[in-house]
């Protein structure tokens, strides 16, 4: 009975999910526009926190109980997951078109901070000094974000303002909220079922966790792509991973010291494994072309069932 609940929830989860995603999408997009800030800025920055909250409340609250296998398995595999699943399958759905800022100025980074964290984490724990270092660099990215003077792509920013009226800001914060809580909702029916059928803390928390606070990234992204807002949708994917690392294990850290097993090893070495194959796909014809996002969605699935092996 317990099981039957908890599908339940998590099947409410998803839908709010997905319409809370439409709204928050829309509403990005409009305020955008009306700042003049591209969408790709926004997709790696507004965007990308929002949909990055599930896996702070996650990866915090687990580090405050004692569960740092928790919080650090779930960065790691929300990041693999948001590579290989919802960038694969979004680009499944439709070819997602690239440019050379996402791939040499924010891919780039990303695979910094994957390497820089895979350095300091190596050891089997991190703590203050490492999260200070992580969460430092996130604030120095967000600023030279915000202030860069590039001339802007005529794709990016039209030529005629669209007016951003009340309805587009209640709808943002709505949407968000309905990201925020489905996730959290589907997370705790996700970790539920999973005890119940008796999987370890770590296995939790690199496939069903991973999975539950990456389903605001895949629901977001998938309706970015749907609606033609490419930015937005390749620009939160890359910008989620960015804050999951800098941001989100960053600030843990820095209020927690975080130790984990011996399997974190491999899993960071898929992560930058993924990485460099993310930036070369996007660089080839500066797009993620839909056999290139099977590959990916490949690749996830074989980490996936990995994981539920011993050493995974």
């Amino acid at each position: 009975m317990e099981i039957l609940i908890n599908a339940l929830i998590f099947i409410v989860s998803v839908l709010a999910l997905a319409k809370g995603s439409s709204f928050f999408v829309d509403a990005a997009v409009k305020i955008a526009r009306w700042f003049n800030i591209p969408p790709l800025v926004i997709g790696l920055t507004v965007v990308a926190f929002g949909t990055s909250a599930p896996e702070f409340g996650v990866t915090l609250l687990s580090a405050a109980q004692g569960l740092p296998d928790i919080s650090v398995g779930n960065i790691i595999g929300s990041n693999i997951f948001n590579l290989g699943f919802i960038l694969g399958g979004t680009a499944l759905v439709r070819s997602i078109n690239t440019d050379n800022k996402l791939v040499y100025r924010d891919g780039a980074f990303l695979l910094g901070g994957t390497v820089l964290l895979t350095l300091l984490i190596w050891d089997l724990s991190i703590g203050p000094i490492g999260g200070a270092i992580l969460f430092s660099l996130l604030i120095i990215y967000i600023i030279f974000l915000l202030f860069q003077k590039e001339k802007k792509a005529a794709e990016e920013v039209p030529e005629k303002k669209e007016k951003v009226r009340w309805i587009d800001l209640l709808l943002f914060f709505v949407g968000l909220a309905m990201i925020i809580g489905g996730a959290h909702f589907l997370v705790e029916a996700s970790t539920k079922i999973a005890r119940i059928i008796g999987l370890s803390d770590f296995v939790i928390a690199v496939t069903i966790v991973a999975f539950g606070t990456s389903a605001p990234e895949l629901a977001t992204s998938i309706a970015a792509s749907v609606k033609g807002h490419h930015g937005i949708s390749a620009g939160n994917l890359i910008g989620s991973d960015i804050f999951n690392i800098f941001g989100v294990l960053g600030l843990t850290a820095m209020m927690n010291d975080l130790t984990v097993e011996s399997g974190a090893h491999s899993n960071l070495l898929v992560l930058i494994g993924m990485v460099l194959l993310v930036i070369f796909f996007m660089r080839t014809q500066w797009k993620i072309s839909r056999w290139e996002g099977l590959i990916l969605i490949v690749i996830g699935l074989l980490r996936w069932f990995y994981s539920f092996y011993p050493g995974g």
